[in-house]
């Protein structure tokens, strides 16, 4: 069976930042800064990455704080702004891969539902076999599980399973499985790791 390459999506395959899109909406910096550091913060959203709904998160965000509500509904709304620079060279890398045979899948901590608005305007992820969201599985990143569930689907394990992501914690989780991990910089180092494992 041929390995198989799995990416992560945000600040992998796409540059990701809340702020991508909220500084379109909040031109003053400290207003800004105040709010993706109390309102929508990484953190809050991270709950929709476990598997939180849209409906059960914005209506008690947006009665502790009424005065964002617009705001807080733009991060719905518009969430796919948040996520939708490509990150240079990494999709000419998932294409080569593609090209010469090698299977691709994505394991991506992203809610079930703003996932579905993102994947519908990215042609790239018509290249993967499969995409394992944290938020349909309801368990994100570096948990265990979400890990075994790529094996199940994917029908590999361990070596036969290279991986990249930005986040040590995640790298490390997979190592632990066994898995041909590393940790992604930038696009020139995943080609010569993706060459040391025989991929490219």
């Amino acid at each position: 069976m041929s390995k198989a390459v799995v990416f992560d999506v945000g600040r992998v395959l796409f540059h990701w930042q809340l702020r991508n899109l909220f500084e379109k909406i909040i031109p003053d910096e400290a207003e800004l800064d105040w709010f993706l550091s109390h309102v929508v913060t990484e953190q809050w959203h991270f709950r929709h990455d476990q598997g939180a709904t849209l409906a059960q998160m914005l209506p008690a965000r947006i009665e502790q704080f009424p005065d964002q509500a617009l705001r807080i509904a733009a991060y719905a709304a518009r969430f796919s702004e948040t996520c939708d620079i490509p990150v240079a060279g990494v999709h000419e890398l998932a294409r080569r891969l593609n090209a010469s045979g090698t299977p691709l899948y994505c394991l991506t901590n992203y809610g079930d539902e703003l996932f579905a608005q993102f994947r519908a305007t990215q042609p790239i992820f018509d290249l993967f076999e499969d995409i394992i969201v944290s938020g349909a599985e309801k368990v994100a990143k570096p948990e265990a599980r979400i890990y075994e569930i790529v094996e199940e689907r994917s029908g590999r394990s361990g070596a036969d399973l290279f991986f990249t992501d930005d986040n040590r914690a995640n790298i490390e989780a997979a190592e632990k499985r066994g898995w041909d991990a590393h940790l992604f910089t930038d696009a020139s180092a995943l080609e010569q790791q993706l060459a040391s494992s025989g991929l490219l």
